[in-house]
């Protein structure tokens, strides 16, 4: 009764998180620790020419719709190749998720 009840998965979680943090903390002590910070901790490194106070913020605009794009056909290429193909309901579902990629990808790219 009781190795069934330590077996399941959030006592165990909890078990082995409880022994981690135990032996983080024990090891801890042995860990290097700086004696005094050096002057340039706390700044941005910017391949050694020091940054301005106004930094240049990176535009994503562009990033995110091809990274939306890929996760969309990814996930879509993956549901359907692996749908069995035996019976219609199942051949369905595979239409579906293609369905819902073109509306998501018009969603995605309009204008």
């Amino acid at each position: 009764m009781i190795k069934d009840l330590i077996l399941t998965p959030p006592i165990t979680f909890i078990i082995i998180l409880a022994v981690t943090i135990l032996i983080s903390e024990l090891l801890s002590a042995l860990s290097f620790k700086r004696k005094k910070q050096p002057e340039g901790m706390g700044k941005a490194y910017a391949c050694g020419e020091d940054t301005p106070e106004n930094r240049i913020q990176p535009d994503y605009e562009q990033f995110f719709p091809f990274a939306f794009f890929f996760t969309i056909l990814h996930v879509v290429a993956l549901m359907v190749t692996t749908v069995p193909a035996q019976t219609i309901q199942t051949f369905s579902i595979a239409i579906v998720y293609i369905l819902g990629a073109i509306v998501a990808l018009l969603i995605l790219f309009r204008r």
